[in-house]
């Protein structure tokens, strides 16, 4: 081989260990870029309290420490430990602190993925693999706590199924990303849940004679990942949150990010959906059975619900990298694979790039999250009205959390409960009118903070009873003629 021909192949594999720095360094600076649509959601308000909440009182809370109706009640800070990174990152440097640590770890999933990619792929079918995860998880980058475990769920998953693809046991060295992740999201039950789909796939390839040894090494890593999930403040409890949130069935369909995915225009989960199943179509490809029972498990669960659109964009390409290797040798990353550790100098180079944008952002003025959320002025104005209990409206909860009033209801449906959810609905949204009159005097409620736009909003108006006290764009306030 010429020297000039070694020179190449050199600079090839230096870009190949490389690129998951410049995908990592490249997101964060994309998301960074676009960083008043991470503080888009008004439970982002509610994290920043709780976090707050935490590292004022030095504990989680055992129940709930701000609603007006179920303070008191047994709650499950279950996601403190994000709570109390934002809170920090809050701390330090405001949103755009909020927005650095999101973005970061967004960033380093994307580089986690890029790596996992390149030891099955080549470069250019492993950045495929990202441009489509992008867009299905591009709406899902926000300043809350799942994104803190995006890293965490790649990771585990990638492990799992590198486990699974290589016939080894699964390392426990990985136990304590468990641990992390159990503290950071609730998602960490469907890590759990992977073990058995991942076990059951090294179980089903294993000669007949090596299948017991795959079942004591598959059933001794559950157990211990089990285990290793129950190290947080709250125990076992914490793993019935998940089925909690599931308990709330019909009153999910409230709450937008819980909806089924939309049809009725097209967007980019439609086209990658369809796209990807033409091009399996086209090429005739054929997956292994428990690849494809894992794929059709993200995709309904990305179904079902919007917000995991997010599970199929990162972990479908995990979960097709060996087999198209397999399938189409022209994809295959074959000896390259191994040559995925660069110098220093690159990594250095993209962190230093990465703090310098880091750095001009903190001057920028538009991080914060958006009027829509943010009835501030609204919230000013019912401090000078002698009131009971607020009627408000679902988005405005996080704000009255983080101001410290009391709402009716914020964004903790496993907390209210699927009646409570679904009387609210069906009463602001004046489904059952005489409902909706009966629950002002139930819940004893002597003013409202509602959009301008919101059908109870308009039926106050015209009753007797209420009268409008403060308007603006972004909220309407009714208080009780006394």
């Amino acid at each position: 081989m010429s020297e000039q021909t070694l020179r190449r192949v050199e600079r090839i594999a230096d870009l190949r260990a490389a690129m998951p720095w410049l995908v990592a360094a490249g997101i964060y600076v994309l998301v960074i870029a676009v960083a008043p649509q991470l503080l888009g959601d008004p439970d982002t308000y509610s994290h920043l309290a709780l976090g707050r909440w935490i590292l004022d009182h030095g504990a989680v809370p055992t129940v709930d420490p701000f609603s007006a109706n179920f303070r008191g009640t047994h709650w499950l800070a279950f996601e403190w430990l994000s709570e109390v990174v934002f809170a920090l990152a809050y701390a330090v440097g405001g949103w755009m602190g909020m927005v650095a640590i999101a973005s970061a770890a967004a960033a380093t999933a994307f580089g986690l993925l890029t790596r996992f990619l390149l030891r099955e792929l080549r470069p250019t079918a492993a950045l495929f693999g990202i441009l489509v995860a992008l867009p299905l998880t591009a709406p899902h980058i926000l300043a809350r706590p799942h994104i803190l475990a995006l890293p965490f769920l790649v990771a585990w998953i990638a492990a799992l199924i590198r486990a699974v693809d290589t016939r080894t046991s699964p390392s426990w060295l990985i136990l304590p990303l468990m641990t992390l992740w159990a503290n950071l999201h609730g998602s960490f039950t469907f890590g759990l849940a992977m073990i058995g789909a991942a076990g059951a796939e090294a179980l089903f390839r294993a000669k007949p004679a090596e299948r017991m040894n795959v079942i004591r090494q598959w059933g001794s890593f559950g157990v211990l990942a089990l285990a290793a999930a129950c190290l947080n403040p709250y125990g076992p409890e914490m793993i019935l949150v998940t089925f909690r949130t599931v308990a709330l069935g019909s009153a999910l369909v409230t709450i937008s990010e819980w909806r089924p995915q939309d049809f009725s225009h097209i967007g980019s989960f439609e086209i990658i959906m369809l796209g990807g199943l033409g091009l399996a179509l086209y090429r005739g490809v054929k997956l292994p059975l428990f690849r494809i029972l894992m794929l059709l498990g993200v995709l309904h669960l990305s179904l079902s619900h919007v917000r995991h659109a997010d599970l199929l964009g990162m972990l479908a390409s995990i979960f097709l990298a060996r087999p198209l290797a397999k399938h189409f040798t022209d994809l295959s990353a074959g000896r390259a694979a191994a040559a995925l550790r660069p110098g220093p100098l690159i990594p250095a180079a993209l962190a230093s790039v990465m703090l310098v944008v880091t750095a001009l952002s903190a001057f920028r003025s538009d991080v914060a999250p958006p009027a829509k959320i943010t009835p501030a002025n609204a919230v000013h104005a019912l401090g000078s009205v002698k009131r009971d209990a607020i009627l408000n409206d679902y988005n405005f909860g996080g704000y009255l959390d983080f101001v410290g009033v009391a709402p009716f209801i914020d964004g903790r449906g496993e907390l209210y409960g699927d009646a409570y959810m679904l009387r609210y609905d069906q009463a602001l949204n004046l489904r059952n009118i005489p409902d909706f009159y009966r629950l002002l005097d139930e819940y004893r409620i002597g003013a409202t903070l509602l959009a301008p736009k919101a059908p109870a909003a308009a039926l106050l108006d015209r009753s007797p009873g209420w009268q409008r006290f403060f308007s603006d764009d972004v909220a309407v306030v009714h208080v009780r003629r006394r």
